[in-house]
């Protein structure tokens, strides 16, 4: 007998890649997460092989491993693909000892991060697109007035 099948927690249309120890300390990880989340995925990829940030070459592996899940466990399209999320959890910490002045130690902590990527596949809406809707709202929103909003002609003064 074996265990019964995991039920799966990501929609059909969602796929992703997990690091876990990491050796950097989760707000310097978290910097480059919070640079592509909501991204798409090619944007996302872009924006990390450009980044300065060292930890950034690993956050980019990462997210290319959930694109080839996505494409080759979930047949989904890539070019469709946005970042969702990117968590950063804490790891571990590895506790050393630095040599102070009168025989005294510091304590040095080094901390590990762990990384969870979920990419889906969605519409990609461009900046043009998004203008041009925000628009149309605002133009058919000019229009109307308040639900109870009367005029001053009856009031006395």
């Amino acid at each position: 007998m074996s265990k019964p099948n995991h039920p799966r927690m990501l929609a059909e249309t969602e796929a992703e890649a997990v690091l876990r120890n990491i050796r950097v300390s989760p707000r310097k990880l978290n910097v480059v997460a919070a640079s592509i989340r909501n991204l798409p995925a090619g944007r996302a990829i872009a924006a990390l092989t450009f980044s300065k940030r060292r930890i950034a070459q690993d956050v980019k592996k990462l997210l290319q491993s959930a694109v080839a899940n996505a494409e080759n466990n979930h047949q989904l399209d890539v070019d469709r693909l946005v970042v969702t999320t990117a968590e950063v959890g804490r790891g571990i910490v590895m506790r050393r000892f630095q040599a102070r002045g009168r025989g005294k130690a510091a304590r040095v902590e080094k901390w590990f991060s762990h990384l969870r990527i979920v990419v889906a596949e969605r519409d990609i809406v461009t900046k043009a697109e998004r203008r041009a809707e925000s628009a149309r709202i605002k133009g058919s929103a000019a229009g109307r007035t308040k639900p109870g909003a009367e005029t001053n002609e009856g009031a006395q003064a």
